[in-house]
């Protein structure tokens, strides 16, 4: 990024099932690629994710190394904040055991997610979990090359007064709908409008890694995405949304403390693909779970079911 031109970062490449590949998607997609290949000596797994092809990359052999699993990975979530230089991108990568077509996100059992910062920053936030024990973290000076440990403390407000609440609301189609649901959850979820204050505040992350690092470290207290929903509802069978590797690292969002669901209150799953498209919410804690869970099911089903 300090060497390239933010023309030639974000010039259009090619369009995938999964999304627009720009510019930077195709250096980082070599790097890991190479990675892989020298990973692949040593242990049999599948690689799959966006800018790949939808059955994956099979690297190794059958009986190489450990048990063979799958590797879901967004090399770049985040890709048009991070190819204009403006904020961060996130890496993410999520492992589960290998059960070929049956294997589902639920199944993955070690994630790790790593900020890509700006040319402008020179930190870099890396948050990990492995199933069943507390998500851990490290700050990382990329320029002075070291690493300091970094508290994981979501917000443990119980309501939204003074805190950052968003409903995904990125890009062309659905954007009425969409801002007529965030209208109602926060009017129902704060009492009403208080025209005399600011006491609600939106931040349009256009990175799904990004928005649950917000939440699991205490700079967000609630994310909604749910432009599937709003597709069916316009009568749209397929449009850019959310895909499983944008939610690879669910997990650590869960051993953080948080909670992370489907607009409904269920756990987020789908296969382990690069075209299901998903609606997921991120909650802070349990408490305001609690609250804002029984009110985004009514005001879904209400507006777009």
């Amino acid at each position: 990024m300090q060497t390239q031109a933010v023309e030639a970062l974000a010039r259009a490449v090619r369009d995938d099932e999964g999304d627009t590949i720009f510019g930077i998607d195709v250096e980082v997609e070599e790097m890991l690629l190479r990675y892989c290949e020298r990973w692949g000596e040593e242990q049999h797994f599948t690689l799959v994710g966006e800018g790949l092809p939808t059955a994956g990359v099979e690297f190794g052999r059958a009986g190489l190394g450990g048990p063979p699993f799958r590797l879901l990975v967004d090399p770049i979530d985040g890709t048009r904040g991070l190819m204009f230089d403006k904020r961060s991108g996130w890496c993410l990568m999520g492992c589960a055991p290998d059960r070929g077509d049956d294997t589902k996100l639920q199944d993955v059992e070690v994630a790790v997610m790593t900020e890509l910062p700006t040319t402008r920053q020179n930190i870099s936030d890396v948050v990990w979990a492995v199933a069943g024990q507390p998500a851990q973290a490290e700050r990382h000076d990329v320029v002075r090359d070291t690493q300091t440990p970094l508290p994981i403390v979501p917000s443990t407000a119980k309501d939204l007064k003074h805190g950052f609440a968003s409903v995904a609301n990125f890009f062309p189609g659905g954007k009425t709908l969409i801002a007529e649901l965030d209208e109602a959850i926060l009017n129902r979820a704060m009492g009403g409008w208080n025209p005399e204050k600011a006491e609600v505040y939106s931040d349009q992350y256009i990175s799904t890694g990004g928005q649950l690092a917000e939440v699991m470290l205490g700079r967000d207290r609630f994310v909604l995405d749910v432009r599937p929903i709003v597709y069916q509802k316009m009568g749209v069978k397929s449009a850019l949304a959310c895909r499983p590797y944008d939610l690879s690292t669910w997990l650590v969002g869960q051993q953080a403390g948080c909670v992370v669901c489907d607009p409904f209150g269920q756990p987020l799953d789908a296969p382990l693909d690069v075209t299901t498209n998903m609606s997921f919410a991120f909650y802070a804690n349990q408490e305001l779970a609690d609250l804002l869970i029984p009110i985004v099911r009514e005001e879904v089903t209400r507006i777009l079911c």
